[in-house]
């Protein structure tokens, strides 16, 4: 929810359609509660001026995606949406979360 508009259902920047909701998979009931907990925190906290709509499931079945889909971002980074959408979020992210990251080796 940090690099992207949980209030907005099925879409991110100018991509449309149901793969592009936000939805937190969980795998366990503590992670459910986890993901719960948070949303109402941001909910209270009134971070958004609209609601969350951010789906919670249970994860389903996980299918890898074909080999030219694998870093993609990596290996196409002057590709129009790599630069001017995936680009600007990863900056985003890495700047935000910047003290999580183990340092390069």
């Amino acid at each position: 929810m940090a690099i992207h508009d949980p209030t907005i259902r099925d879409r991110q920047v100018n991509d449309i359609g149901t793969q592009y909701r936000s939805v937190i998979f969980y795998h366990t009931p503590e992670q459910e509660w986890e993901a719960v907990s948070l949303m109402a925190e941001l909910e209270k906290a009134g971070c958004w001026a609209e609601p969350i709509v951010t789906e919670l499931l249970p994860v389903p079945q996980f299918f890898e995606a074909e080999a030219y889909h694998q870093q993609y971002f990596r290996r196409n980074p002057t590709v129009g949406y790599c630069q001017f959408v995936v680009s600007p979020k990863l900056a985003k992210f890495r700047q935000r979360f910047s003290t999580r990251f183990k340092a390069n080796r």
